[in-house]
């Protein structure tokens, strides 16, 4: 054996175990199909968490206005209230002086069902 002809064979030699090397080191760096599934639930968990967080606001937004309307149609509620007593009260003192009140305006059918009959 010549000395090119070892030179040629320890270059194929170096070659070969550089090729053995790539392949290995390109197999320990990829990712396992475990590691892929546990990267896509992590994800996928995260991406729940964050959409049921924003819902978990949207309802505490809409229970917090549902509140406030509850408590504005409770207030409306005494309003009407003290007007019919204020509006009988009148009525009767009108009639008491010997007067009649003057007629009043028809009333539709959805203040009917909330005021009920009115005796004025």
């Amino acid at each position: 054996m010549t000395p090119e002809m070892l030179t040629a064979l320890s270059g194929l030699g170096v070659s070969g175990v550089t090729a053995i090397g790539a392949v290995w080191v390109a197999r320990a760096g990829r990712r396992t199909a475990k590691q892929e599934r546990r990267d896509d639930f992590t994800a996928i968990t995260e991406q729940q968490a964050r959409a049921i967080e924003r819902l978990e606001n949207r309802i505490g937004k809409q229970e917090e206005e549902a509140e406030k309307q509850r408590i504005r149609i409770g207030d409306q509620d005494e309003a009407i209230g003290w007007l019919l007593v204020r509006v009988r009260g009148l009525v009767t003192h009108i009639r008491r002086a010997g007067m009649e009140p003057p007629q009043p305006d028809p009333m539709s059918e959805r203040a009917r069902q909330y005021l009920g009959r009115i005796d004025m």
